[in-house]
């Protein structure tokens, strides 16, 4: 379809809540998105480019038709567009992988000796299940930890089929089993250690340590030291799991803090789970996007992560705003069963929390991220920015620099794959400014002569980049595009702006269009690093050709003139003959009367 036939079939849309599919040329849904007025949020993909990100303007340019399907409530649209993006995949949307397992711990209860197993999901028959936890192996962890507190079973035997059988393991023999395979154990007597391990599965440790204490306390008083005894190393146990909290309660946590960070080559989810005031694990997310819009991404991945656990915890915090907060909060609470508040703190201790996931999100991208690709992925957003046709590989960047009007020289500095190249660095001693200072000259002959010495077939100056980065306004960049039509060139040019305090504050093209760039802090530093290098090559060359010019001076012969007084001399006066011919109260400005007429003297002095 056109543009226009597009535009045409969302004026004719229902305001009401829905789901939208939008779709290529080839049928193949590439988009799902939700809404609570289908018209309104279907017609934002249309509006004029330039108001639409870079990710959104290109789904937008592949979109050919779209589908909807009407809702009853914002809500049913959630889960709608929940279920169809787990099944269409659609390439423009933040997908999580479905391939990562969240296991539950099973307790079928009906047996005489039940047992702990770990299964991929909860059925209905039944058993009581715990979790979902992180994986297996933090399922098998958790078993295990609680088992030999309470010092459960864990071998294969069955019971109460092996009782009596075979010798008891060496778990029997270093107390870490009650060994029911002794038969000195009863099925019951078994069954409230299982019952107590559920407890602590559930989050009820708090409650079976009191319970414990008491029974504890009521045996020593009515003399049964033995048993006392072991129910004081039980409690000893069970307390020793709180310094291993995030092993034993692996399963959903009462609190999730959830952040989204923007790398320059990757973005990252961090989520971090957190029960009993204690941190107990971290999940995180990686995807190669930029540029992507934090409510979108957020309001995406809870959607699906929640989806995928089948279950939500007490409260989730994020880092940002989502537009679809309230149903993204209804369906949270349809999945745990009870309330679960949505929040997006903006201080005090939650807050904190958040801050952490963006820490922890902030660190994985560093991790992963590799220099090469930020360098490279600078260059693309330099390109997107600025609309270069190629992907500037290869930039040159030029500065002036002068000495008090003298030694006038420029710099050209370059920069292939985002790193600066050294042996292609080149020096221009600027001829015209010789009578004083004139950057517009100076920058005019130093780019007529790199470009001529390119032109002349001078292989040190071969090739040209994809473009020319000027230290300096809208006048030094036209300065460079008159000089490169003058060779019939046509390679981009743009001046490096900086703000009142001398910082990177822009481009700027010939034709006066600026390119923001302090929003995009990939660019932001590529361009900053160029011009500090630039500006860093000029003015050691200009201190070296200025300290050639001191070296020896007339004025060291003077008493009383050092290197200071000397550089203050030359600073305000500008050259050796200037002072020759100064009077001496003009030379008293800048140095004490006797130095002065020391100077003075020195000059006119008969001889």
């Amino acid at each position: 379809m056109t543009r226009e036939q597009l535009k045409e079939r969302v004026r004719r849309l229902p305001m009401q809540p829905g789901v939208y599919m939008h779709k290529d040329k080839t049928g193949r849904v590439i988009y799902v998105g939700k809404a609570k007025l289908l018209r309104n949020r279907v017609a934002n993909y249309f509006q004029p480019p330039e108001r639409l990100n870079a990710k959104t303007r290109q789904l937008v340019s592949h979109i050919d038709t779209f589908d909807i399907i009407v809702t009853e409530s914002e809500f049913e649209a959630l889960v709608l567009e929940n279920s169809m993006i787990k099944k269409y995949q659609p390439k423009y949307n933040i997908l999580l992988k479905d391939d990562k397992g969240y296991p539950y711990i099973r307790l079928d209860t009906t047996q005489d000796y039940p047992r702990f197993t770990v299964v991929s999901r909860p059925a209905e028959d039944g058993a009581r299940y715990f979790g979902p936890y992180m994986g297996r192996k933090a399922a098998f962890s958790a078993i295990d930890t609680i088992s030999e507190a309470l010092h459960l079973a864990t071998c294969s035997r069955v019971f109460p089929r092996d009782i009596g059988k075979d010798r008891p393991c060496l778990n029997q023999h270093l107390g870490r089993c009650c060994a029911p395979c002794t038969g000195r154990v009863s099925a019951e007597e078994y069954r409230a250690l299982i019952l107590q391990a559920a407890s602590i599965f559930e989050g009820g440790a708090k409650q079976l340590e009191r319970e414990l204490t008491e029974k504890m306390n009521e045996a020593a008083e009515e003399l049964q030291f033995e048993r006392a005894a072991d129910l004081r190393d039980r409690l000893r146990a069970i307390q020793k799991l709180g310094t291993r909290q995030h092993v034993v309660a692996g399963a959903f946590a009462e609190l999730d803090a959830i952040a989204f960070v923007q790398g320059q080559t990757r973005a990252c989810v961090c989520v971090l789970h957190y029960g009993g005031g204690s941190l107990q694990s971290k999940e995180y997310t990686l995807f190669h996007l930029t540029g992507g819009d934090p409510a979108e991404v957020l309001s995406a991945f809870v959607k699906q992560y929640y989806a995928q656990r089948g279950a939500a915890p007490k409260t989730v915090l994020l880092s940002h705003e989502i537009e679809d907060a309230a149903a993204a909060g209804e369906y949270l609470s349809s999945l745990a069963g009870r309330k679960a508040e949505l929040a997006v703190p903006q201080r005090g201790e939650r807050r904190v929390l958040t801050r952490l996931a963006e820490k922890n999100a902030y660190e994985e991208i560093e991790r992963r991220e590799k220099q090469s690709e930020r360098r490279h992925k600078s260059l693309e957003l330099l390109q997107s920015v600025t609309g270069m046709a190629a992907l500037p590989l290869r930039l040159e960047a030029y500065d002036i620099s002068n000495f008090a009007g003298q030694d006038t020289v420029g710099s050209m500095i370059v920069f292939v794959e985002g790193q600066p190249k050294k042996s292609d660095y080149r020096k221009f001693r600027i001829a015209c400014a010789a009578n004083g200072q004139d950057d517009y000259a100076s920058m005019r002959e130093m780019l007529t002569r790199r470009v001529q010495r390119y032109a002349d077939g001078d292989e040190k100056f071969a090739p040209l980049p994809n473009a020319f980065m000027i230290d300096g306004g809208l006048g030094h960049v036209r300065i460079c595009k008159e000089v490169l039509d003058s060779f019939g060139l046509s390679v981009p040019c743009f001046g490096m702006v900086k703000d009142d305090h001398h910082r990177t504050r822009a481009l700027i093209a010939p034709d006066g269009r600026e390119f923001g760039i302090s929003a995009t802090p990939a660019l932001f530093a590529l361009v900053g690093r160029m011009q500090e290098e630039v500006h860093r090559f000029a003015i050691e060359y200009n201190r070296k050709l200025g300290g050639k010019r001191v070296r020896g001076s007339t004025l060291d012969r003077i008493p009383g003139v050092g290197d200071k007084r000397r550089t203050e001399l030359l600073k305000h006066f500008g050259s050796v003959e200037n002072i020759r011919h100064a009077e001496e109260n003009e030379l008293a400005r800048i140095v004490p009367r006797n130095t002065a007429k020391e100077i003075y003297d020195f000059f006119h002095k008969e001889g």
